[in-house]
């Protein structure tokens, strides 16, 4: 019978087969031990000399690290062994012998492991964050199911501009002249949002910025919701009752890989509402007063200010309003001060800043045309969601969570490198 590795406790006494990879091996004597993964779990594998025939033991010291291979056995309960049960061998088979692997239990450069992501994905580590990476995207997903919105799929390849235009990765479209890389889904999302009241896209977006920090990749997912009839705050609303609900499900989903990964859950388990709210003026004079900043009025945060300022709070806040000059060209003008937009960004605790940011949209067409002409963009490529403003406008607003940051904020990892499959930077496309 076969069994996945997570299911072992349910065949205590039985007898079952495994399948996977050489995680590590030893010996003690007459008895041979064999850790196995699978992808689910690890299982302890025991052959004893005289158990199974001299062929069978004697291929214990022909696997390296990383063969692939079939183990047959009985299971019984163990608390010492990894994943708490021990497979008693009555069988093995090699699928393959690895040539010796180049990732081994020393310490190893993380650019010498980057190169090697491939293979450094059979970590332990690294299966623990794309768990957590997993349990995230579940938790976006089942909370906007659960609450009616309609998932809309946006098109990668397209001819407007959501952001800056100076990063963005072009690309030949036939005889129909450049077309881009999304820097965001958003444009469509609001298209979704006129025809369904409620939508989210999630998908990978694109910027060609020239940054090297730990918090940028040029290929990132971002998850982006858009409300009709919303204003600006209940769209704050909406990031703080989303990210509480997304961190309860991977406290209760996810706490055998925190605890691999040496994650303070602690952290994790004081992110309760309300989540405090500062306006971009109160930002910028609690910065100045820290001593530790010497940010300008009008400029907008670096990572070190973001730092500064989550470390006064012990869960992520909200930063509204921010200055008009420093944000895209879709955000709606704040009624009352025309040098402030109606907008936020949600900047994440224990300096992983900021990890969102929406904004109420502009919904009056000719405000939005001198915006898009002020920004130096082509007109000609935003008919169609001008059309959106000239065809039942209404309020309405949205926002963009970008899932590295805060999978690299929920693991308490550095480096936003980790939290995806095959990271892309500035100076990285291998593998």
């Amino acid at each position: 019978m076969f069994s996945y590795i997570k299911h072992l406790g349910e065949h205590v006494g039985a007898e079952v087969t495994v399948r996977g990879w050489l995680y590590n091996k030893r010996s003690s004597g007459k008895i041979r031990f064999l850790v196995v993964r699978d992808g689910t779990g690890l299982v302890q594998c025991v052959l004893a000399k005289g158990d199974v025939s001299d062929e069978v033991f004697d291929r214990h010291d022909k696997l390296n690290q990383e063969s692939s291979l079939q183990v047959t056995g009985v299971i019984r309960a163990d608390t010492r062994a990894p994943g708490g049960y021990e497979l008693t061998v009555t069988g093995l088979e090699i699928v393959q012998i690895a040539e010796e692997y180049p990732i081994t239990p020393k310490e190893h450069g993380v650019d010498y492991l980057m190169n090697l992501r491939h293979l450094w994905l059979r970590s332990s580590r690294q299966h623990a964050i794309m768990r957590v990476r997993n349990e995230v995207i579940m938790a976006i997903r089942q909370y906007f199911y659960e609450r009616d919105y309609i998932l809309i799929d946006t098109p990668i390849l397209t001819g407007s501009v959501g952001e800056s235009g100076q990063t963005l990765f072009a690309t030949e479209y036939f005889d129909l002249g450049n077309a881009y890389l999304a820097q965001t889904g958003q444009l469509y999302a609001e298209a979704g949002a006129m025809a369904f009241g409620k939508v989210y896209c999630f998908g990978p977006t694109f910027r060609a910025e020239k940054s090297k920090t730990r918090r940028h990749l040029t290929e990132f997912w971002m998850m982006e919701p858009e409300v009709a009839f919303n204003d600006n705050n209940d769209n704050m609303d909406l990031q703080e009752e989303m990210i509480c609900y997304i961190v309860a499900w991977v406290l209760n989903k996810s706490r055998a890989e925190l605890q691999v990964l040496e994650r303070d859950i602690a952290k994790l388990e004081q992110v309760k509402k309300p989540f405090p709210r500062v306006s971009y003026d109160e930002a910028v004079e609690k910065l100045r007063a820290s001593g530790e900043s010497d940010i300008k009025y009008g400029d907008d945060f670096g990572g070190d200010d973001e730092t500064v300022l989550t470390n006064m709070y012990d869960r992520p806040i909200l930063v509204y309003n921010y200055p008009r000059k420093v944000k895209a060209f879709y955000m709606k003008q704040h009624p009352e001060r025309a040098d402030l937009v109606l907008c936020n960004d949600m900047l994440a605790p224990e300096g992983y800043g900021e990890i969102i940011g929406g904004s109420q949209r502009e919904e009056d067409p000719e405000k939005l045309i001198a915006r898009i002409k002020e920004e130096n963009l082509p007109l000609d490529a935003y008919k169609w969601y001008l059309d959106l403003r000239r065809f039942g406008s209404v309020p309405h607003s949205g926002f963009g969570l970008g899932l590295e940051r805060t999978v690299a904020w929920m693991c308490g990892i550095h480096h936003i490198r980790e939290t995806i499959p095959f990271a892309r930077t500035i100076g990285r496309i291998y593998p």
